[in-house]
């Protein structure tokens, strides 16, 4: 019974594709629970090199 239950756990044959909906399903509940928190900070960002840009090219006029 032991060697055929560390068998089971050593097996690893390949995933089903009902790990890969589970796997699926997990990422996309993480991506839409960060997705206002992505966001903000990424337009945060965004602004802060564009107006940096905008500054240094404004200084070189």
């Amino acid at each position: 019974m032991k060697k055929t239950l560390l068998a089971y756990l050593k097996d690893e044959s390949g995933q089903t594709s009902t790990e890969y909906i589970l796997l699926v399903a997990v990422v996309a509940l993480i991506v839409f629970k960060f997705k206002d928190v992505a966001s903000t900070r990424l337009n945060k960002i965004t602004e802060d090199v564009f107006g940096k840009a905008e500054s240094f090219v404004d200084q070189i006029e």
